[in-house]
């Protein structure tokens, strides 16, 4: 896999982001809409920032923590079945995501897999938004039964077995598991909750926090997955830097289907900023792959504030006060009925089917979608029609495809 450092190397041309009234028009573009589109270059989006809750991917032990989280990652023994790695969804090959409808572990879920690169710079992880962290968000997998289907016990074992150097130099000496039972845990089977329920409390609690340690290494190294320059981007830069020959980066279909998107087609209105995405919820009016209609974020908030792993959790290294985003928490908002997360478009060309369950199976029914904005079956759905001609639809996705993204890990 290349290397993050390389993308400063892909940028060497110094990139113009300034105001728009200190722009003029090239290449079709207003000083407004040239200032718009420096909005979406990847160079905008910067470092993802620091988590409170997880000291493990700050120095001095950052690089050590994003090493163990990658052996992590990709090591099936973190399964009920030892058949299921977090690389089995998001695969490294596939934008880390599967390419399915709905993801499949040692069952099959309910949504689609989202990709991980870029999940640092959110505040809320899954479609529903019910982790407030990526060490938190990568827990949850393991211990569910139609994903990882394994048990914190049995997680903690593998640890002490396979990791303790690395484990204990990040996060000291791991607790003794002497005595316990061989599998244990409040998600598990009858028989394993049985046997974490009869376990003294500080016993759950250590075996908990390493746990919640292996989230924690995870994300370390999830975060230092990221994006390089797509086509778009270097059209961006060309633009920006009145570069009469990189201004070929686009063709002139694909400039007419960049102006629907941020024009006539309203995609920007959500899929905006460097990775194409608002981080929020929105109602789309997406149909349900049932007959029960999919509550989405409204159904998540009550699930997020009880998660014994949210930044308010005994197992977070925040203090309360750097929780802004859980203790202000809206709840009771009517427009997260049905809604779900906006997901970025790097890459999204190649990552069909698409919506929360792969609801669409192209790119061509999702914008046939957003063009007639169906009422919703739950909820109230925040579109409207588009009426985009056969043309506009076709230059939009000619569009997309540029925005191909090459996945880069930093050192």
């Amino acid at each position: 896999m290349a290397r993050l450092a390389l993308v400063m190397l892909a940028l060497t041309t110094t990139l113009v982001l300034a105001a728009a009234a200190d722009l003029k028009a090239f290449d079709g573009w207003s000083g407004g809409e040239i200032s718009l589109l420096s909005s979406l270059h990847i160079r905008r989006l910067g470092a993802a920032p620091a988590d409170p809750s997880n000291a493990a991917e700050a120095a001095p032990v950052a690089a050590t923590a994003a090493a163990l989280g990658k052996q992590l990652f990709f090591d099936k023994r973190l399964s009920g079945n030892g058949q299921v790695a977090c690389a089995s969804c998001h695969a490294p090959e596939r934008q880390f995501q599967d390419s399915l409808p709905r993801g499949r572990g040692i069952g099959e879920g309910m949504r689609r897999t989202m990709p991980v690169v870029g999940a640092g710079h959110a505040a809320f992880l899954f479609w529903d938004g019910r982790k407030d962290s990526l060490w938190s968000q990568a827990l949850g997998p393991l211990e569910d039964p139609l994903e990882h289907g394994g048990n914190r016990m049995a997680y903690a074992r593998t640890i002490a077995a396979h990791y303790r150097p690395g484990y204990e130099a990040i996060f000291g000496k791991m607790p003794s598991l002497d005595g316990l039972p061989p599998a244990a845990g409040p998600s598990g089977n009858p028989s394993q909750q049985a046997a974490w329920a009869g376990l003294p409390a500080q016993r759950r609690e250590d075996v908990s926090r390493v746990f919640a340690n292996i989230g924690k290494a995870i994300a370390a190294y999830e975060k230092t997955l990221g994006f390089g320059p797509s086509r778009l981007d270097r059209y961006i830069e060309a633009v920006a830097t009145r570069n009469e020959a990189g201004i070929d980066a686009l063709d002139k279909q694909e400039k007419a289907g960049l102006r629907v998107f941020i024009g006539k087609g309203r995609c920007v209105t959500c899929h905006n900023g460097p990775l194409l995405t608002d981080q929020h919820f929105h109602n789309t009016g997406i149909p349900a792959i049932s007959g029960k209609p999919d509550p989405g974020r409204s159904g998540a908030i009550t699930k997020l504030l009880r998660d014994e792993f949210n930044c308010l959790g005994k197992f977070s290294d925040a203090r309360p006060e750097q929780c802004e985003e859980l203790r202000f928490l809206a709840t009771g908002d009517p427009a997260m009925v049905s809604a779900f997360k906006t997901p970025g478009l790097r890459g999204v060309a190649a990552r069909m089917p698409y919506m929360h369950a792969g609801q669409k199976a192209t790119l061509r029914d999702v914008v046939a979608h957003y063009d007639k904005a169906p009422d919703a079956a739950l909820g109230h759905s925040e579109l409207r029609p588009l009426g985009l001609t056969p043309a506009e639809i076709e230059a939009l996705l000619k569009f997309l495809e540029t925005l191909a993204s090459p996945i880069l890990q930093a050192e």
